[in-house]
């Protein structure tokens, strides 16, 4: 199609696997609203659950561990569950990005700009 312009064909060429790369990480962002991890903490007494994207979206709590005596080892259980979910979520989001990246042929180092 743009043979004969040099190098402007292989700018072409670039923008458009940049369109294509910007199209895909847009669409693995959306996913990453549906993808969903649980952390759990207390041996699974209380489990947090959130999409990749670190939206927290449930909480299951054994109603073993309700003693007044404990609430203070209930909240810590509670807090520990969540940042587990949220560290999750982030390694999730991390490990698709770089699929995507791999797939794209890019470096596994590789930051994208958007």
């Amino acid at each position: 199609m743009l043979k004969g312009l040099g190098n402007l064909g292989d700018m072409a060429k670039m923008m458009k696997a940049a369109k294509e790369m910007q199209s895909r990480v847009e669409q693995l962002q959306q996913d990453l609203e549906t993808i969903m991890v649980t952390g759990e903490s207390g041996a699974g007494l209380v489990k947090a659950t959130s999409t990749a994207k670190g939206v927290l979206t449930g909480l299951d709590i054994d109603p073993s561990i309700f003693n007044p005596d404990e609430k203070e080892v209930v909240e810590d259980l509670i807090l520990a569950a969540i940042k587990d979910a949220q560290s999750k979520a982030a390694e999730k989001s991390q490990s698709e990005m770089e699929k995507l990246t791999a797939e794209i042929g890019l470096p596994a180092d590789f930051k994208m700009p958007f």
